[in-house]
Order: C-alpha cells, then sequence, then structure tokens
C-alpha cells in the first residue's frame, strides 16, 4: 500500500547515541543488554551520587565515571537494581580513576536486569554527549511533529474538497500502515478504513479482535478520544482506534491520530448539527400534518421532498414519547440515526422525526395491507426502545419510554391519527409498562388526562377511593393495589389473588376490609365502573 508518508519509528535509541561522535569517541564497549539496545532515549543526565535513581523518572541515559557506584558488592548490585526499576534507558561508565575495569558484581546485576551496561574506554566531555543527544532527541520530536501535521494538512485538504470522516481515516490508515476504526464510547463500530493482514477486510479485523479482546483491544494500539459536546465538556463523542495488524505503531502515529480527532470532531459536530435539523424538520412536517396545517391533499408532495415515498399503502401513525426516560443533554441526532437504522430491518418506508421540547418521536409507516398493522407495530416498538437505549437518552432508573399505535389509513386518517397518538403517549405515562400501547384502547385515559385541570375530577377522585388513600398513608398491608389487580382482573378472585401471591382468604378479608372503609359493595357493577375510573383518573390529579 503506498501511503504517501516515510513512516519509520522516530526517536533517538541507546545504539543510535553510542553511534553519535561525542560517545564513539570514547571507544564504548557493551558489557550487558546488547539486546535492548533499540530502547528509546528520554533525556541524558549525569551523576555521581548513589542515590541517583531518585532523580530520575525512566527513560533516561545516565552517564557516571563510577564514584557513586559504592566500593562494596553488595551496594553496586543495589545501584543497578534501582536503576532498573527506575526504568533508565542504559548506564554509560567511564574508565578513568574510579575504574580501570568494571566490577563483576556490577556486570553481573546488569545482565541479570536487563539492564543496557555501556563502559567508555576514553575520557569523553559529558557535557558534549549530553548536548549532543538532547540535540538529537529535540530534532527528532521536531520530526515527529512535522509529519504529524503533514497528516493534519491532508485530512484539512480532504474535508475542504468535500471529504468527510472516510477520508480522514483513509488518510491516517495509509500514514500507519495499519487499519484504523471510529467507534462510539461504548465501542460499536462506526467507520473503518485500511486493510488487515494480507489485505483482510477491516471489518473482519474488527470483529476477530472484539471478539478476542472483548472491552481491552491488543498491546501496542492507539486509541484517542474524539471530543464532543463543546470546549471544555468533557465529554467524549467517539473513539479513533489505531490496531498494530500490519505494523506496529509509533509515537507520531498517535500525534497523528490525536491531531486526526479534532478534526473528527469538527465534522461529527457539524454531520449531527444538520442531522438534527433534518430530524427536526421530519419533525415538524408530521406535527403540522397533525395539527391540520397541512391538508392531506399537499402531505404527499412533502413527504416525497423529505425522502418518505409510500405510494397507495395504508399508513400507520406511530409516536414514542420519552417523558421522564430522558437522559439530559439531548442527542437527539444520536437517536434519529439509531432509531432509523433500528427500523431499517423493519422493511417499510419510515418517515421518523424528532420534537425535543415535547420529548416526542412521531412516525408515519407505510404498510403492504392494515393486516399487518400488528406485526409491524411490534418490530417497530423493539426498534424504537432498542434506538433509545443505543443514544443512550434513557434516564438510569427511568420508566421505559411510551410507544403508541394509531390507526392504519390514508393521509386524512394519518394526520387524526398522529395528533391522537401524540395526545393518548402523554395521557400513558404511568400505566403498567407494555411494549406499545393501541391509541384505540386508551381513549378512557385519554378523556381523563384532559380532564385533568378540572377540580370535578380531582374531587370525584377523593370521593371514590379517598378513604383507601388515607389508609394506605398510615397502615399497612396497602389495599389500594388490591383493588387495582382485582379489577383488572374483573372480579376473578382466583386469578387476583395468584397475582397477589395471596391465599384466598386472605384476599377475602382484604376485599372485605376494602367495602367496609368506602362504604360499597365491590360485586355492584356502578360501583365497579366508578372505582375503576377514579384509580385510572388518580394518575393525572393531584
Amino acid at each position: 500500500m503506498d501511503s504517501g508518508f516515510d513512516t519509520p519509528g522516530a526517536g533517538i535509541t541507546v545504539q543510535r547515541a553510542l553511534e553519535l561522535p561525542g560517545l564513539r569517541s570514547g571507544l564504548p564497549e557493551v558489557l550487558a543488554g546488547a539486546e535492548r539496545l533499540h530502547r528509546t532515549v528520554r533525556w541524558v543526565h549525569a551523576g555521581e551520587v548513589p542515590n541517583i535513581a531518585s532523580l530520575l523518572k525512566g527513560g533516561e541515559l545516565l552517564l557516571t565515571t563510577g564514584y557513586g557506584l559504592g566500593t562494596r558488592p553488595a551496594e553496586q548490585r543495589a545501584f543497578v537494581r534501582t536503576l532498573a526499576e527506575r526504568g533508565i534507558a542504559a548506564l554509560v561508565v567511564e574508565l578513568g580513576p574510579r575504574f580501570t575495569r568494571l566490577p563483576a558484581a556490577l556486570v553481573d546485576t546488569a545482565r541479570t536486569t536487563g539492564l543496557p551496561l555501556v563502559q567508555l574506554h576514553r575520557e569523553v566531555p559529558f557535557v558534549a554527549v549530553t548536548e549532543e543527544i538532547h540535540t538529537e532527541i529535540v530534532n527528532g520530536h521536531y520530526t515527529l511533529l512535522q509529519r504529524a501535521e503533514e497528516v493534519h494538512r491532508r485530512c484539512t485538504e480532504a474535508l475542504l474538497g468535500g471529504g468527510g470522516v472516510p477520508q480522514v481515516l483513509g488518510i491516517l490508515a495509509g500514514f500507519s500502515g495499519n487499519p484504523v476504526f471510529l467507534e462510539t464510547p461504548g465501542g460499536q463500530l462506526l467507520y473503518a478504513a485500511g486493510e488487515g493482514p494480507e489485505g483482510a477486510d477491516p471489518l473482519q479485523v474488527w470483529e476477530g479482535l472484539r471478539a478476542q479482546h472483548q472491552d481491552d483491544p491488543p498491546a501496542g494500539s492507539a486509541l484517542v478520544d474524539v471530543p464532543g459536546g463543546g470546549p471544555g465538556t468533557g465529554s467524549v463523542r467517539a473513539r479513533l482506534v489505531l490496531l498494530p495488524v500490519r505494523a506496529p505503531l509509533t509515537p507520531v502515529h498517535r500525534m497523528a491520530a490525536e491531531r486526526a480527532a479534532g478534526i473528527l470532531a469538527v465534522v461529527l459536530m457539524q454531520a449531527r448539527q444538520e442531522e438534527e435539523l433534518a430530524a427536526r424538520g421530519r419533525g415538524d412536517f408530521l406535527t403540522d400534518l397533525a395539527e391540520g396545517r397541512i391538508t392531506a391533499e399537499d402531505a404527499p408532495a412533502q413527504a416525497r421532498v423529505l425522502g418518505f415515498k409510500p405510494g397507495r399503502s395504508p399508513l400507520l401513525p406511530v409516536v414514542m414519547r420519552l417523558g421522564d426516560a430522558l437522559a439530559p443533554g439531548g442527542g437527539w441526532a444520536v437517536l434519529a440515526r439509531a432509531v432509523a437504522e433500528e427500523l431499517a430491518s423493519v422493511g417499510v418506508p419510515v418517515l421518523l422525526g424528532v420534537r425535543p421540547v415535547e420529548g416526542r418521536v412521531p412516525l408515519l409507516l407505510g404498510l403492504r395491507s392494515e393486516s399487518e398493522r400488528s406485526a409491524v407495530a411490534d418490530r417497530v416498538a423493539v426498534a424504537l426502545r432498542a434506538g433509545v437505549e443505543r443514544a443512550g437518552m434513557q434516564r438510569p432508573g427511568a420508566r421505559p419510554p411510551v410507544v403508541v399505535v394509531g390507526v392504519a389509513g390514508g393521509w386524512a386518517a394519518a394526520s387524526a391519527g398522529l395528533r391522537h397518538a401524540a395526545e393518548t403517549a402523554t395521557a400513558a405515562q404511568g400505566l403498567a409498562d407494555r411494549p406499545w400501547y393501541d391509541a384505540r384502547r386508551l381513549d378512557i385515559d385519554l378523556l381523563l388526562w384532559r380532564l385533568r385541570d378540572q377540580p370535578d375530577l380531582a374531587a370525584f377522585v377523593e370521593r371514590a377511593i379517598g378513604p383507601l388513600r388515607d389508609h394506605d398513608a398510615r397502615s399497612r398491608p396497602p389495599l389500594l393495589p388490591t383493588l387495582e389487580t382485582y379489577l383488572a382482573h374483573a372480579g376473578r378472585k382466583a386469578e387476583t389473588a395468584r397475582e397477589l401471591h395471596l391465599n384466598r382468604q386472605t384476599l377475602y378479608n382484604r376485599l372485605a376490609r376494602i367495602g367496609e372503609l368506602l362504604g360499597t359493595d365491590l360485586d355492584d357493577p356502578q360501583t365497579v365502573l366508578a372505582l375503576s375510573l377514579a384509580l385510572r383518573a388518580r394518575r393525572h390529579v393531584s
């Protein structure tokens, strides 16, 4: 693969430092750690104190004449061990007044710990050596920055030329010689670029490594967060992953990835803004249709502009309401995309919009026939909830979103159906959770919700079940759940006892107590109707 970049490993190694004129003039001899001369030298330090390891951070090349090494073998072994533990790159000892040859304890310990140990047979000016190596290191860093900046320049040019995320990832993959992936913070793949070993598809590489390593990519990978949510928020929009499956990754590759992450943040932010505007536009159209601001005659043409072409198919109105399930921070563009991707498997035309102010997602679906309404509703409800979960918009511990399905019909019916479903979705808040609700079966709840601000409704609830609410506030066991279950099973005592896990006599005692507190007969149809309405209405009154 011709990347257009020169990408050898950058930085100065111990081997390179020994080849520079300063140390080369000292006739260096490697006594230990020859196999580790590829170690990177981060800095050079010269010193003669016994506890010099405490002054180092790791990665240094230490120059010394040996006065701090100690005179006893135990001191010399301890000196080398502490340097190895600190992670220095190499120890270079100049022979002279202190040592004419390095002690065996020193050499043996260096070999045991794997620390590169070098002796200089000629005196060298440590200042000149330090300056020479530091210049090489600084020049190496500058070269890294230049090469990373070249990636940034090419990515910017690609964007100005009309490219997007795939082009940016392609440039980065070419530079690193490895496949590159863009994931969600949760680890779901968004984009892939480059090639795996022997030209393998990057998706195969990603799936294989995900299966093998799950949340922890293999050693040597580069992971860079793509920021989101604006400066200073600390939020992460995506994650850039470079995998070393074809060649090792070097520091310059991470630098380039960090610069590319900044560009990707801008691209994703712009794409999300455009995506959210489009989703809001579709939501505005569906709301205008529901409110009668768009006629049934004009709606098909406007829908075609938005990409919805159901033909003469029956239209199924659906509304999802998040309510208290809505997590703070927005994310409506992510939600719209996630839901649309989930709905793609349903196999019918879909027009999906968002209404962030109301916490609502209205949809229209084109059915092949009205007979498939129930089957499509099942699949749509699953897709909607899965999209909410993928978008991270579900508040922890909140009730699941409410999905209401209207009646299938033409454009005129779709207008009334969307309006009815939207109101019903609000009225259904607090009901027992179901995958989806049929709007036709919630008309009583909708009527009670519309009367929620009427004092007469609150008074009715108080007259009907007030004594039970007072009892439950101060006594145990509570009786309202028993009454609700009893009425839900149409007065069938065996089923009620089974659901409440009560024996029959306990249930009979509770029902008798309820009748006593309310002063009424639970077998009277009028009483049952009033109590059922009061229990439904209490969700809507304070």
